[in-house]
């Protein structure tokens, strides 16, 4: 397989690149996308192909993450762009916070928590032994705050107008649930799973398990095998690098 981030040249950024980036905390990951996208067309002279061809710049990425959630986002450039399938296939790795007490319509902080559930029984082994109940091969529900495509709109869009619609289960498997910590009705975890896998719904089911309530507060992800994020440039080290190749 490439290496990532192993470019040598505009060109051979432009014709087939595999890029890891560290996703800020509020940016989508088209943010990303269309950020390296505007950069290429204001500032670089793409070359043409081996044939002599004009090439156009394609790009996209194997895996999205949420505005709430930062970590690795795998970037596919040029011919690279026929893996994605392939390179979102692999085991994710994920860690983060979540608050016990209220939970939220979309099972984390992109709505307003309500409720007020019982925490004062909570313990770090309770939430050990509910994480282990759902750890396995599972169907899991989509919650309705997602990007799932139902009848041909976004879930997420029916939700915000207050419509309730039906999201069909899928199957996933979480490999490991570890609660690492549990502090002030705050638990820190780390989750590998296969793609597909809402980790805020595991943080809502997490609470109902618990007999409280539960949302996710924050989430990283670490890995998307075979790649990790230690080995990610943030997205203005990427720009940096390309400005000082065309240089």
């Amino acid at each position: 397989m490439l290496s990532p981030n192993s470019f040598k040249s505009i060109e051979e950024f432009v014709s087939g690149s595999l890029i890891l980036i560290d996703k800020p905390l509020g940016w989508t990951s088209f943010d990303a996308l269309n950020k390296i996208k505007g950069f290429v067309k204001h500032n670089l002279t793409i070359p043409p192909n081996e044939h002599g061809h004009e090439q156009r710049f394609k790009i996209g990425h194997a895996g999205t993450l949420d505005p709430l959630a930062t970590g690795l986002l795998v970037i596919c450039t040029g011919r690279m762009t026929k893996s994605i399938d392939n390179l979102q296939a692999g085991e994710k790795e994920y860690t983060g916070t979540i608050q016990f007490g209220q939970i939220t319509p979309s099972f984390d902080l992109e709505t307003t928590p309500e409720g007020n559930f019982p925490t004062s029984h909570l313990t770090i082994e309770l939430l050990r032994a509910a994480a282990q109940e759902l750890t396995g091969a599972q169907m899991q529900t989509p919650p309705s705050f997602s990007a799932k495509q139902i009848d041909g709109q976004r879930a997420y869009k029916a939700a915000r107008r207050g419509e309730k619609i039906e999201i069909p289960a899928v199957a996933i498997r979480v490999d490991a649930f570890e609660i690492l910590s549990f502090e002030e009705n705050e638990a820190c975890f780390r989750i590998a799973c296969s793609k597909g896998t809402y980790i805020r719904t595991l943080a809502h089911d997490l609470g109902r398990l618990a007999k409280s309530g539960a949302h996710l507060s924050k989430l990283r992800r670490t890995q998307s095998l075979p790649f990790d994020v230690t080995d990610a440039w943030t997205v203005e080290t990427l720009l940096e690098k390309l400005q000082n190749m065309s240089n």
